[in-house]
């Protein structure tokens, strides 16, 4: 059962509905929906006896009465060193070692969870997702975990490697000619249709509540403190705003004296947010022309919730960088040598923060795996 804690709210126009609804974004604004719940402090000591996943958190979690037939275990991925300096040091986060070799998976099972709640009480007959990828490979092993059926809209000329995985969790493919904007909408004229659940990692909050375990691992890890800078890529901004929330929750709750700097990436050949942050606008200007990247899961031209995105960063004393093609090259390349094979998308932190480290602790995320993609050429 749901509670009467949770429900959704649009940020901007302050309506609200039942988190039971299939309606997947503001009917006012069309824009995506946050989610009002009552979590709780998690207690630190506790940890140490609970289980491995993201659910081991499950006080800062939204009520998920399936939860535990959905889990694969994901969550608690190792931090590792990269660079000891004298000025700083830079630590990199596995999310690559998640069951499908991306950080998605944090939001993809809260998505699944809260869809097998939906088709229990009736009334969902289909998941339908969009992605350039990672989060379409998610959603599809997660929905075969609960046994949901599962259409994932990915863009036309998706990685071979990343359509077989979804394919082989028994989810339906649909290529959508054009970019990842012209998936979204496909998808999102699908989620239309009765019956359906967009499990969309843009819209729905759910997916920013499993992303924001990122830093409570973080915390734990680091025995009840955070990092000096946290690091993340941002196409969509799902990391970025689901770490802000977790900030949020654990100065509010009185479990953390620091709050770091939000520093978000993007690539040069597709950064919006970082051509409005430098401009010192709240929202982003006119469409810019998109060139190829490397880093196609952070080429994003209009995020939906770029006000949002563009807040966190402002509110932590943080600011953009943007990453060439080359050094996207050479950061993957550097980081193989390392031992770490990290697909392109996933090595653009390292390629922002790696020549010239912010003083103290600096957390960079490894996202996704290089097996999905390959080396850049």
């Amino acid at each position: 059962m749901l509670t009467v804690m949770t429900s959704y709210v649009c940020p901007r126009c302050r309506i609200h509905s039942p988190a039971d609804a299939l309606t997947w974004c503001c009917p006012k604004c069309r824009g995506p929906w946050d989610l009002e719940f009552a979590s709780a402090p998690v207690s630190l000591p506790s940890l140490a006896s609970r289980r491995n996943s993201l659910w081991r958190y499950e006080e800062a979690l939204p009520p998920m009465p399936y939860a535990p037939e959905v889990t694969l275990g994901e969550g608690r991925t190792p931090l590792v060193p990269l660079l000891e300096g004298d000025e700083g040091s830079v630590s990199a986060k596995l999310d690559f070692l998640m069951p499908t070799l991306s950080f998605k998976d944090r939001g993809a099972v809260m998505l699944a969870a809260h869809a097998l709640r939906l088709a229990r009480n009736g009334g969902l007959d289909r998941v339908v997702a969009d992605s350039s990828g990672n989060a379409g490979t998610a959603v599809a092993a997660y929905g075969a975990r609960a046994g949901l059926d599962c259409l994932v809209y990915v863009p036309e000329g998706t990685s071979p490697k990343k359509l077989e995985q979804i394919r082989a969790h028994g989810a339906r493919v649909v290529e959508v000619p054009g970019d990842r904007e012209a998936t979204a909408r496909a998808a999102r004229a699908a989620a239309d249709e009765p019956g359906t659940f967009y499990a969309s990692h843009v819209h729905n909050p759910y997916f920013l509540h499993g992303t924001k375990t990122y830093v409570y691992e973080l915390w734990e890890e680091l025995g009840g403190r955070l990092p000096d800078t946290i690091v993340v890529p941002v196409g969509n901004g799902t990391l970025l705003l689901g770490a802000a929330l977790a900030l949020d929750e654990l100065h509010r709750h009185g479990l953390t004296d620091n709050r770091p700097a939000l520093v978000a990436v993007q690539a040069e050949a597709v950064s919006p947010l970082a051509a409005a942050f430098h401009a010192g606008a709240d929202e982003l200007g006119a469409p810019a022309a998109v060139r190829p990247t490397l880093a196609e899961g952070i080429a994003i031209p209009a995020p939906p919730r770029a006000h949002q995105i563009l807040r966190a960063v402002r509110a932590t004393g943080g600011t953009f960088l943007t990453v060439t093609e080359d050094q996207i090259r050479t950061a993957q390349r550097d980081l193989a040598r390392r031992g770490l094979f990290v697909e392109s998308t996933g090595v653009a932190c390292w390629a922002a923060v790696r020549a010239a480290p912010r003083p103290g602790l600096t957390v960079v995320p490894l996202c996704g795996a290089g097996a999905k993609t390959g080396l850049a050429p």
